[in-house]
């Protein structure tokens, strides 16, 4: 039996040093970052963001995906533990809620080699290592651009209306809203869309909840797409020139010109994976990262589904 469990390596950088917030655990004397196990009917990014706002009180957005951790907690029972990287804003740390409890005795913020000596697990302190190197590389601050394939929609053989308005079905509807929380986990900023019905439906809940901006673009229709593949690829390199976060959502059809500009973008190692985005299913999506200085480059790719426990 495996127990699911999520985490985050929460930094922040205080003249020009890096600093990390670490939990102490006074029942157990030891020294950790926040997480926790997976609740029922979670995702383990959701379950990364609620735990280190229960533990040490800081509202954060995901970040890159760091690893998986997995160690033996008792006989016939492991437990896998998924961490990300999450970047503090000063804003955060201002409404900053914690008070000493049973589970968790203190937060500190401790510079990144001293937090490598006063973790209290080996595979903690590789975990820091591996933070300090992404960010001597420049590569541990990053954005998230989210490609998500609109939900369950009723099927062209029973439409029998226009293409653009075919609706999604009940199943896509319930879909559509059980994203609003795990995308939140990721914070997208800037929100576009195909303007056909099944699309605009499925990010819309998200949309209302944040109160945001829905921005339509008919390149990323299927008709859009199909006949002037470069224009779709416009859309993609316009989101690709600013420095928010944002999501995408179109139709399975397009997300090969959609994901074309992220492939050339990524390492040899991660292209394949961008590819394969081609494949999401109907309310699955793609998160990539894109570094911040330099030439921008995509360093990381999730697959997010409704359905699987981990990405």
């Amino acid at each position: 039996m495996t127990i699911y469990a999520a985490g985050i390596v929460c930094w922040r950088e205080q003249q020009g040093k890096l600093e990390v917030a670490l939990v102490h655990r006074e029942q157990y004397k030891d020294w950790g970052f926040p997480k926790g196990k997976l609740d029922p009917g979670e995702q383990l990014p959701q379950t990364a963001v609620r735990e280190v706002l229960e533990e040490a009180g800081l509202k954060v957005r995901l970040g890159r995906k760091l690893g998986v951790i997995k160690y033996q907690v008792g006989e016939g029972l492991d437990k896998e533990v998924h961490y990300w990287a999450s970047k503090v804003t000063a804003k955060a740390i201002a409404k900053q809620k914690f008070s000493p409890n049973q589970e968790i005795a203190k937060v500190e913020w401790v510079l990144a080699k001293e937090a490598v000596k006063l973790l209290s697990y080996e595979h903690d302190q590789k975990l820091m290592e591996q933070v300090i190197q992404l960010h001597k590389a420049k590569e541990l601050e990053t954005r998230a651009l989210i490609i998500l394939r609109h939900a369950k929609a009723t099927l062209r053989s029973d439409w029998k209306g226009e293409e653009a308005k075919r609706p999604l079905l009940s199943e896509g509807k319930k879909q559509a809203k059980a994203l609003v929380s795990l995308i939140a986990a990721f914070g997208p900023k800037r929100l576009i869309t195909s303007p056909w019905v099944r699309c605009h439906d499925t990010i819309a809940p998200y949309a209302k909840k944040r109160k945001q901006k829905l921005i339509e673009r008919h390149q990323l229709t299927e008709l859009g797409s199909k006949k002037r593949p470069a224009r779709t690829q416009d859309v993609v390199k316009d989101l690709l020139g600013t420095s928010k976060s944002g999501l995408i959502c179109s139709h399975r059809p397009a997300l090969p010109s959609i994901l074309a500009p992220f492939a050339a973008m990524a390492t040899k190692e991660l292209r394949k994976e961008v590819e394969a985005g081609s494949t999401l299913a109907p309310a699955e999506f793609m998160v990539l990262r894109i570094t911040l200085s330099g030439k921008p480059k995509v360093v990381g790719v999730e697959r997010c589904s409704l359905t699987e426990i981990a990405s």
